[in-house]
């Protein structure tokens, strides 16, 4: 499980042939990474004079990205458990029609939870990263670019997301319910990749200033 290895186990594992982890676990340990440094900017703000007048609400931020970095590590570990059942039904036999309607039935099912999983991601990506704008605005000047790689953090969670919704929604039956997750997955990527570009710009911008 992703929760309980370490760092270099981890990146250790996803080097190797192995299929998990893959790019699903990379992006939600991406996302715990951006929220995480997103606690710290919070850590580096509260109980100074100078941000007394926001302390309460950073604290309440800080609060949410704790919990978002616990979400993030449960969902790399979720896309561990969804992947096994999914490549088990590939290889499901397919010689009679009964098995065909049978693998049809199993490989939706599977690739719907495959599916979920990167999608939640996204969700909490974008989450992340409206608390990173608040702290980009009113945390600490002194950890700006905290902010600044903590949002980069949760947008390479949210692009490699998006990719792993496409790829499993590529292989569904159900077009409707395929287009319906596909959407979803567009409108996050657009309101993501807008808000991420925006307080990056004006971290570096900032900083150059």
């Amino acid at each position: 499980m992703v929760v309980q290895m370490e760092i270099g186990s981890f990146v250790e594992a996803l080097s190797s042939k192995a299929p998990i982890p893959g790019g699903g676990g990379a992006s939600a340990l991406a996302g715990a990474l951006g929220s995480a440094l997103g606690q710290m900017v919070g850590n580096l703000t509260i109980g100074k004079k100078k941000y007394a007048a926001v302390e309460e609400e950073i604290r309440e931020k800080m609060e949410k990205l704790s919990r978002l970095s616990e979400e993030f590590l449960r969902l790399a570990d979720r896309d561990e458990e969804v992947f096994k059942p999914l490549s088990e039904a590939y290889g499901l036999p397919k010689e009679t029609p009964e098995e065909r309607e049978y693998k049809d039935a199993v490989m939706e099912e599977r690739l719907l939870a495959a599916t979920m999983v990167p999608l939640e991601i996204m969700e909490r990506s974008v989450q992340t990263m409206e608390i990173l704008e608040v702290l980009a605005r009113k945390g600490s000047v002194m950890a700006v670019s905290d902010v600044g790689v903590g949002i980069q953090f949760a947008r390479t969670a949210l692009l490699g997301g998006v990719m792993n919704v496409y790829i499993n929604t590529k292989s569904m039956k159900n077009r409707q319910k395929a287009e319906e997750l596909n959407g979803r997955a567009g409108e996050l990527t657009a309101k993501g990749t807008e808000l991420a570009d925006r307080v990056y710009g004006q971290v570096l911008e900032g900083l150059k200033n």
